[in-house]
């Protein structure tokens, strides 16, 4: 079934865009800026590059009141801003800006944990009496008098620390000033809900949702089972198997409330972050009885080998069971966890890889500064501020702090992200005076320019946002083509992931619309090396 562009929501026919606000724009005005840090005034002045690009929303990663152990996804007050990034009067004015310019604007929800600074917690941990202890997990000693179980943190380590003055454990999936939040708590819930509607009300569109398949554990609290595929070197926390720990179908009904509260506004969204898979992560979804989330998260084009025929097989079989189950399908390159995919799959890889985000069927979401081919930043370790690859120095891949380097905006001192008498909080990359947006504004041939055209090509041919998706067998295995159709319009698009010249012309033939050799080559000629096509057919 064919989805014409105006039966779709906005979450479905536009692109998102992920913001790390720590890293988009520090503003000199600010009295909490020109500090190296980005901040809210800096996003809002801004906005009108977003809008440039042709993305419909601004995903925001979190901006709220917090210590920063995590950098914000440790939340000691989910109803104000810290002082860091501005004041709730700088997020109202932000919102008024992106809604005049006709851009939605999400904010990171983080529903699994607090920080152990938030009032919550500290009421929690005058005692077992408290009327905010059962907002925890909490646990008596094992029978051997240490750890309740096996179960491991995300950052290294036990989930569990002993609060001494009571003698008992409390779970922490991330640091141990990152509590979970007991979600089997019915004044839980409630309380988290209404931080939705506080910026809901606020004029915010939508959410994405931390690591919203963990909200519910295990009640037996067992040991989880050890990983066979494990290895040293790897990160501790796939030490073990999370039978106990994750996707507990407990979760599902929570999110099923969580939905409810959103539908009691109008035209609001929320895609989960959700690393399962497919037949684990699409559930999320719900049905059109009890939906879930709109957009469970779908990062398999990461987690999968970059070759044609994995990734043909992929698209297909996804695409075909979001159509089954009557879901909208969405696609991620990059994020503010996961490698910056040009450094990932390679400069020569990197067009093929932004031209299949942005023409797969489904909502595509880019991280910052992708689009100007921003790579990974190597961080020497005096300057390393990500928790978890500080408490893991054994384990290289762990830290997060080579893909949240600033965005690169011209070529001053501090690529204009920040003052040039400042230091910004992490390093920015060595090739900013070449790499960066003024630069790339200038040249027609750019990277910059090549994802412009994607999104035109978006706008003006609707077969590319609403139409149906099939894949086309191109006779070579290094060569990934498929097709979009709507209403009589067909766009083929063409990707070569290998080295060597490719025939297609027994499989498409058109005009060119692009290609990302930026030339427009006659119907029928030869797909080249690393090589991105669109035809209209």
């Amino acid at each position: 079934m064919t989805d014409t562009v105006e039966q779709l929501k906005w979450w479905q026919s536009g692109i998102i865009y992920q913001i790390y606000p720590r890293s988009f724009q520090d503003s000199a005005d600010q009295d909490a800026s020109g500090d190296g840090v980005g901040d809210l005034r800096g996003i809002t002045a801004r906005l009108p590059y977003l809008k440039s690009l042709g993305v419909q929303a601004a995903w925001l990663s979190p901006i709220f009141t917090s210590p920063m152990r995590d950098f914000g996804y440790d939340v000691a007050d989910y109803c104000d801003i810290d002082p860091l990034f501005g004041d709730l009067a700088d997020f109202d004015a932000l919102v008024e800006e992106a809604h005049g310019l006709g851009l939605k604007v999400m904010l990171d929800y983080v529903p699994n944990h607090t920080s152990s600074d938030h009032a919550w917690f500290q009421e929690a941990l005058t005692g077992k009496g408290s009327e905010k202890r059962d907002w925890y997990v909490w646990r008596d000693p094992g029978p051997d008098g240490g750890l309740p179980n096996n179960w491991k943190s995300f950052f290294g380590g036990p989930a569990w620390t002993l609060d001494e003055a009571s003698g008992q454990y409390y779970l922490h999936q991330f640091l141990p000033t990152q509590p979970d939040l007991n979600w089997r708590n019915p004044d839980v819930r409630a309380a988290m809900f209404e931080v939705l509607r506080f910026w809901m009300r606020r004029g915010v569109d939508g959410f994405r949702v931390d690591v919203i398949w963990l909200l519910a554990e295990d009640e037996r609290f067992l040991d989880e089972p050890a990983n066979p595929e494990w290895t040293p070197g790897d990160i501790e926390h796939n030490s073990v198997s999370h039978i106990y720990t994750q996707d507990q179908p407990e979760t599902h009904q929570y999110i099923r409330e969580m939905r409810a509260v959103l539908d009691e506004f109008d035209d609001r969204m929320m895609v989960g972050e959700i690393y399962l898979p497919v037949e684990q992560l699409l559930p999320y979804a719900g049905t059109p009885e009890a939906p879930m989330v709109h957009l469970p998260f779908n990062f398999h084009l990461i987690l999968r080998p970059w070759q044609a025929a994995a990734v043909r097989e992929f698209a297909d079989s996804y695409d075909a069971a979001c159509r089954k189950i009557g879901t909208w399908p969405n696609w991620v390159l990059g994020n503010h966890d996961q490698r910056r995919f040009k450094s990932r799959l390679g400069a020569a890889q990197y067009r093929v890889a932004q031209t299949l985000l942005l023409t797969l069927r489904g909502t595509p979401t880019v991280y910052y500064g992708d689009e100007i081919g921003m790579q990974d930043v190597d961080i020497p370790r005096d300057r390393m501020v990500d928790p978890a690859g500080l408490q893991q120095p054994d384990a290289p891949a762990a830290s997060r702090d080579p893909e949240r380097t600033p965005m690169q905006w011209d070529a001053s001192p501090n690529a204009g992200f920040s003052a040039a008498d400042t230091t910004p909080w992490l390093p920015l990359a060595g090739d900013f005076a070449t790499v960066n947006v003024q630069a790339q504004e200038a040249d027609p041939q750019s990277d910059l320019n090549y994802f412009r055209v994607l999104t035109q090509l978006r706008q003006q041919h609707p077969a590319l946002v609403g139409g149906d998706y099939q894949s086309v067998d191109s006779g070579h295995k290094d060569v990934f083509a498929f097709r979009r159709t709507l209403d009589g319009q067909s766009v083929t698009v063409l990707l070569n992931f290998g080295a060597h010249e490719r025939d297609l012309s027994e499989v498409a033939a058109g005009q060119s619309l692009l290609s990302s050799f930026n030339d427009q080559p006659s119907s029928g000629a030869k797909l080249r090396p690393n090589e991105a096509r669109i035809l209209l057919e």
